[in-house]
């Protein structure tokens, strides 16, 4: 028999001893074993057990009572059938949560796995926050917040459970260097911006001090008068200066004062923090921009100069700039005196101060002009060396013969130098007997090393004339005499131009021009470029290695004698006549003299 069939026989054997219809049996009373009455109060707890369930809305906040703690958990009664729990991450915001606290939560989950009802602290903390947060911007109180954690610019921080951003400028009046001291900190802030749209809130510490800090800057302000000497505190160091706080107002020394003596920077003299003395040196009318100086608290080194120093005497310093012009040198704490590129060496040839020192050298030098009053001295380094001019005419005579180094090149000639100091000039002209030179960098190098010949010598302008081409004989006085005027030589027709031809000859470095009309074959045709012909020299001039030559000449030369001949007949016999003439006329006047008297 099933289970079914047994059931129903049992509630049919209940319905025939009660002597009752099916259809009026009190069949909740059979079920549940209770009467009327326990079963109205059933329906009555069962009815506020439906109640309180939809009184847990998950959008409405409530008031708890903290009731235990535990390591991870808050224990928190809301009055509910079972007490709830809270993560204690969510309450990091207040480390002083203890038992009997009341606190505000929202329903996370009515019932977990386990029948546990899970609150939240932290979504009734945001759904409130918002609120709070708009008015307490638009009051403009102060807020308590948790800083989180640090971020790009600044950093997180927990308001009411919302995450606001405190930008590193807003963390102090001060600049931050260590942003991480301030996490895990409860600081006090205020709210001072909010986007409705994207709900972001940006808050500020600085806001809170600078109140303060302005009523402080505007009476230091007012008291503020040059020469003035204040204590301050070192806010932030640059390349070009330091920035001092004196409290409240900032002030900068730049860094040409804030000592005596050259430094590269500011970082050498003073640091971060630092308390250090200032005096006021100049502001502007409304006193923002206020110049401060630290070395005017001290002597000027000129002061402790040694008196005794005077032109002429020998010192010893560093050196502490460089230019081209030229070094500095400290030949004293704050006391430098420049040493100028010509007063290095004797060498007139121009040079680079690097050439000869270098920065954090020591070097001894002499003292050359001192104006303590203008403090100013220079210096020089090549008055320790004899001048190597003094005896120049014994050394370098005119007409000796020496080995000088190209050092560099003008337009007009080739620099020099013989030994330090002594710097000679090779013009052009004197390079080659033969080279056509338009540019000395044609012939040499800078650097190469030339044998020359002293051909003048000027002890008060310091000057010496050298020739390189005078070493050797000039050919141009043996080409003198073969390429005499009307010799005739083989040469090649090496350029043609409108004008005429240029001609070489077997003598490479003799080249001759030929008139375009003389250029004339016997045939009438003429020359052109890459012909070998024979050629008359007209003209021959070995100063300006100028030769003038003529093709038609070669076989024209008779008929031009047998012309000349004609000519030189002719002019002869005019003059005859004309002296015979005048002879018949002397005999006629003296003639007529002798008959009248």
């Amino acid at each position: 028999m099933s289970e079914e069939t047994k059931n129903f026989n049992e509630e049919q054997e209940v319905l025939k001893n009660a002597n009752v219809a099916p259809e009026q049996f009190d069949w909740d009373s059979f079920e549940s074993g209770l009467d009327a009455e326990d079963r109205k109060e059933k329906s009555e707890l069962e009815k506020m057990y439906d109640t309180s369930l939809q009184e847990l809305d998950e959008n409405q906040v409530f008031k708890g009572r903290v009731v235990r703690l535990t390591d991870k958990e808050a224990i928190v009664d809301i009055n509910f059938k079972s007490e709830g729990v809270i993560s204690l991450n969510e309450f990091r915001y207040n480390p002083s949560l203890k038992e009997g606290d009341e606190v505000e939560v929202m329903v996370a989950q009515r019932e977990d796995k386990t029948g546990q009802l899970q609150l939240s602290h932290r979504k009734a903390r945001m759904l409130k926050a918002w609120d709070r947060v708009n008015e307490l911007h638009e009051t403009g109180e102060i807020v308590e917040g948790f800083v989180k954690s640090r971020t790009k610019g600044g950093m997180i921080v927990d308001v009411f459970g919302i995450e606001a951003f405190l930008p590193g400028s807003q963390i102090d009046v001060k600049p931050i260097r260590d942003y991480d001291q301030f996490v895990g900190k409860t600081m006090e802030f205020k709210i001072v911006k909010i986007n409705h749209e994207f709900k972001n809130v940006v808050v500020s510490h600085k806001a809170l001090i600078e109140a303060d800090i302005e009523d402080q800057k505007k009476e230091i302000i007012g008291q503020l008068e040059k020469g003035q000497v204040l204590e301050g505190v070192v806010k932030n160091i640059t390349s070009y200066g330091v920035f001092i706080d004196l409290g409240g107002v900032d002030g900068l020394i730049h860094i040409t004062d804030l000592s005596w003596s050259r430094i590269n920077h500011p970082s050498e003299v003073v640091q971060l923090d630092q308390k250090v003395n200032v005096v006021i040196l100049d502001f502007d009318d409304q006193k923002s921009r206020i110049q401060l100086g630290m070395k005017q608290l001290e002597p000027h080194p000129w002061e402790a100069l040694d008196a005794n120093l005077q032109v002429g005497d020998k010192i010893k310093g560093k050196v502490v700039v460089l230019a081209d012009y030229g070094a500095f040198v400290e030949v004293a704490p704050g006391v430098e005196g420049l040493i100028h590129v010509s007063e290095m060496s004797w060498s007139t040839h121009l040079r680079s101060a690097q050439d000869f020192v270098k920065i954090g050298d020591e070097v001894e030098c002499v003292v050359l002009t001192l104006d303590k009053e203008e403090r100013k001295m220079s210096l020089g380094m090549k008055q320790l060396t004899p001048d190597p001019w003094t005896d120049i005419t014994a050394k370098y005579p005119v007409g000796s013969q020496h080995k000088g180094t190209v050092r560099n090149f003008t337009n007009f000639g080739v620099f020099l130098e013989l030994e330090a100091g002594v710097d000679g000039l090779i013009y052009i002209s004197d390079l080659s007997w033969t080279k056509k030179i338009k540019h000395p960098s044609e012939f040499c190098s800078v650097g190469d090393v030339l044998d020359v010949v002293v051909l003048e010598l000027d002890t008060e302008a310091r000057r010496l004339s050298l020739g390189h081409k005078q070493l050797s004989e000039n050919p141009w006085d043996q080409y003198e005499a073969k390429y005499a005027e009307g010799t005739i030589h083989n040469g090649k027709i090496v350029q043609s131009f409108d004008k005429g031809a240029t001609v070489k000859f077997e003598d490479e470095e003799v080249e001759g021009f030929c008139p375009a009309r003389l250029l004339e074959k016997e045939d009438g045709s003429k020359l052109k470029k890459g012909d070998d012909a024979n050629f008359k020299v007209i003209e021959f001039n070995k100063e300006f290695k100028r030769v003038v030559v003529s093709h038609t000449g070669t076989f024209r030369e008779e008929e031009n004698r047998e012309e000349t001949e004609k000519q030189v007949k002719s002019q002869n016999q005019n003059v005859e006549k004309s002296t015979l003439g005048d002879l018949d006329q002397l005999q006629e006047l003296k003639r007529k003299m002798e008959e009248g008297n």
